[in-house]
């Protein structure tokens, strides 16, 4: 804090004004945490994706068959929290993708977020039978929060096979942490959150850049108790 204060004097007097100052100093920490550890969000992502979503959809136009793409826009949606109209993508290219993991964990989350809870559920199912470690296993953690409130044995059913597959992942124990803590189980959500500091001092260092977030989440989440 005391060297925020100094930056904060020696901008205020090249600036002349401590509200250039304070956004100066906004703007180096948000720099710094962009290029070193990653918890704040991208400024420029959601307009790069929104770009990315018209030209894909321009192609589409052009080219309706072109599965590829539609998957792409179908997951930019999703990340756009746009499930309904993902959806509308992703169901009509069951029969093509039928071998495809990813493809039906993205439908099995369109499902469950657009009130299908039984069709996302087996829809995931199948992701998982097809690959028990697709996107770190984030399907059973995805179910076991689901479930964490109204089947408490269905949802350690699904922490349990999560386990099994020993994820790398960060974010995953992050997750798992916080499902612990929705079933009030302290004990194991601490577990799960040492775990995951484990897990991140383990990574070698070009996989703790991506990484680094999560474990300070798991962190920042430690010391709340």
């Amino acid at each position: 804090m005391g060297k925020l204060f100094l930056l904060f004097v020696f901008f205020t007097w090249i600036f002349g004004n401590p509200i250039i100052a304070i956004i100066a100093i906004l703007f180096i920490v948000y720099v710094l945490d962009r290029r070193f550890i990653g918890l704040s969000p991208s400024l420029l992502k959601p307009l790069r994706r929104s770009s990315r979503l018209r030209k894909l959809k321009r192609h589409i136009a052009q080219s309706p068959n072109d599965t590829s793409a539609k998957v792409e826009i179908a997951r930019i949606l999703i990340d756009k929290k746009k499930y309904r109209e993902a959806l509308s993508l992703l169901d009509p290219l069951e029969r093509v993708l039928d071998d495809s993991a990813e493809y039906w964990d993205d439908l099995g989350l369109c499902l469950m977020q657009t009130g299908k809870p039984e069709a996302g559920e087996s829809a995931m199912s199948k992701a998982l039978l097809l690959n028990p470690r697709v996107k770190y296993g984030a399907p059973y953690l995805r179910l076991a929060a689901h479930y964490s409130k109204q089947d408490a044995e269905r949802a350690l059913s699904y922490i349990e096979a999560f386990q099994e597959i020993h994820s790398s992942s960060c974010e995953a124990y992050y997750r798992l942490a916080e499902i612990y803590e929705l079933m009030n189980r302290k004990d194991d959500a601490l577990e799960a959150i040492r775990e995951g500091l484990r897990i991140y001092r383990a990574l070698p260092r070009y996989k703790k850049r991506t990484e680094r977030k999560w474990a300070l989440r798991l962190l920042m989440k430690r010391s709340r108790g």
